[in-house]
Formats: C-alpha cells, structure tokens, sequence
C-alpha cells in the first residue's frame, strides 16, 4: 500500500511558477517589442528562454483525462521542455524543482492548473509528469528535444524506468511508497 499525499491544484502564475520554469503567454509579464518591419502591427515578447543541446521536435500531444495521480516523475539534462496548450482547454502539470539529488523533494511537488490561456517552458532538470488533461480532446504542443525520444524507448523491462543522457524518468511510488494524488473539485477563482 502506497502512502497517498495529496496535492491541491494552484493556479498557474508566473510567480507561482518561476521555481520551475517560466510561463508562456500574456500572464508571462514579459514586455512585448514591436518588429520595426511591420509598423507595430507585430509585436514580440520573449517570456521563456529554450535551450537544447540537440535537435528541436515539435510534437502534438493529443490527450483526454486521466487519474489524477503521479506514479512516475521525469527531469531533462539537456534541454528546456515546453507544453503549449492549443484550443484553449485547460490542463493540470505536477512538477518539483530541479535538485541535485537522484530524486525529487517530495515536499516540494506541486500541481498547477492552467486555464489554456497559457503554457509554460521548464528549466533544465525541473522533475514533472506529462501534463493532465481536464476536458476530453485536449491538443497541447510540445517542444523537446530528439533524444527524449531515444531516452524513452530505452524503458527498463524491469524497473519500468527510462534513463538516458537527456532522460532520467522514476517511479515515485516504487522508490519511495509515495503516491501522488490530485482532484479538480476546489474553487480555482
């Protein structure tokens, strides 16, 4: 039997966020430019930087809901993932800062709520589970590196773990006894 912790589900915010990573969108803060070739009509701002030590993918995730439990938790050494929502529909991401150690602080795991108005770019080694869908048919862009891809698929038979030069995916549960929980049923204002 697992001993359940129970996270509650904050709104995303930049502030809430900046332990972890940055978000992506206009509650960023970020300033925008305007691009002197389009006479203001186009306007950039650059709320996240994203490093990557090999190639770009962009991928699209197609997702429906899931429990609302975090088993496994993931960190990337060699680039900044980021999850971009498309369509507006809203999503939870659990995540803990990056450490040094070989396993997340599990007293500093948190989940957030995103309305779909934003998404958000990871710092290097941030732990995290891929993101939660609230709304079925949920589409979120995905920026990571190729060899993530590589990583994953070197999955242990036996551990069920996924390790690599840019991959080092645990299962919580298995090496700790802890087990993750969240629900939406709390007033988000």
């Amino acid at each position: 039997m697992s001993e359940i912790i129970t996270l509650i589900p904050q709104r995303a915010t930049a502030e809430a966020l900046a332990p972890f990573g940055a978000i992506i969108g206009a509650a960023s803060g970020a300033k925008s430019v305007a691009v002197d070739f389009y006479k203001g009509a186009v306007r950039m701002s650059y709320p996240a930087p994203f490093e990557c030590d090999h190639p770009v993918e962009i991928t699209l995730a197609d997702m429906d809901p899931r429990p609302g439990e975090v088993r496994y938790m993931e960190r990337h050494a060699q680039h900044t993932q980021a999850f971009i929502p498309l369509g507006g529909k809203p999503f939870v991401a659990v995540m803990a800062p990056p450490c040094e150690g070989d396993l997340p602080d599990l007293s500093a795991v948190r989940a957030f709520y995103f309305d779909g108005s934003a998404g958000f770019a990871m710092h290097r080694g941030t732990w995290h589970e891929f993101p939660f869908a609230v709304l079925p048919d949920t589409q979120i862009a995905v920026l990571l590196s190729s060899q993530t891809g590589y990583d994953l698929k070197a999955k242990d038979a036996v551990t069920e773990e996924a390790h690599g030069p840019d991959l080092d995916k645990k299962d919580i549960r298995a090496r700790t006894g802890r087990l993750f929980r969240f629900s939406l049923e709390q007033d988000l204002g």
